[in-house]
């Protein structure tokens, strides 16, 4: 490990994949075997550990499952919400971390254990997934020529946005969704509104919502450029707003 990471301090600034977290060097060096020990002892050369632009220890890995990460350093238990359904993820962030205690208590496959499918959504009897709704909405516009005309046959998307509840959006697009603009993440049980997609590709979404049994039952449109007075741009004519209902019963 370079020098400019030591010594390390009683209390720990990280950042774990965009997620601030303070903690106690004693917390993060309790299980000796783990990779965060040797990490934050100095006994590792793997070149894991860097500084971000405020000097916190930057850690590439899923910042909203390190929570519990570090609940089970704390307390060496298995601390979950009822609502849980990312066994499967924290499972490979423990092997990550080499947490055995940890994955012996998630499981050895990592799959939803009985007291968390307990607590589970509602389920299709058919496919054992849970029922609900997505809706998927997007702000565009039609593309223009050189000639400042608008051409139909070219779709202009800014962004997609997605609401419903968290744990469907997850399960559906994985990596794919955007949670930064939501101010509670981590919570599957809630609704949201503030989610977005990482892409601009309406098809690739459609493709990943029949994917997991969903099917389209409505959609509305509407224009958006009702302005008092002239437009800014001929393009903001032809702005417009769609919503598409999706649902898995």
């Amino acid at each position: 490990m370079s020098s400019d990471l030591e010594p390390f301090p009683a209390v720990v600034e990280l950042n774990v994949g965009g997620q601030s977290y303070t903690t106690a060097l004693s917390t993060l060096t309790k299980d000796r075997d783990s990779l965060l020990a040797e990490l934050f002892t100095g006994r590792s050369e793997s070149g894991l550990l860097h500084r971000d632009s405020r000097g916190r220890y930057f850690i590439d890995r899923d910042g909203q499952l390190f929570r519990y990460i570090l609940d089970y350093l704390r307390t060496h238990k298995l601390l979950l919400p009822e609502d849980f359904t990312e066994v499967s993820r924290l499972y490979e962030e423990a092997r990550f971390y080499r947490l055995a205690g940890l994955m012996s208590m998630l499981g050895s496959s990592g799959h939803t254990n009985a007291a968390v499918s307990a607590n589970s959504l509602p389920t299709n009897g058919a496919s054992g997934k849970a029922a609900g709704f997505l809706i998927i909405g997007y702000r565009g516009t039609f593309a223009f020529g050189r000639d400042g005309l608008a051409d139909v046959k070219f779709r202009k998307v800014y962004r997609i946005l997605v609401s419903g509840k968290v744990s469907l959006a997850r399960e559906v697009f994985g990596d794919t969704l955007n949670e930064s603009r939501d101010p509670d993440r981590g919570q599957s049980s809630r609704y949201s509104a503030r989610f977005y997609l990482k892409h601009i590709y309406l098809e690739q979404a459609f493709d990943m919502l029949a994917a997991t049994g969903f099917r389209f039952i409505s959609c509305c449109a509407s224009g958006t450029s009702a302005l008092v007075g002239p437009p800014e741009t001929e393009e903001s004519k032809w702005h417009h707003y769609n919503e598409f209902v999706f649902q898995r019963s």
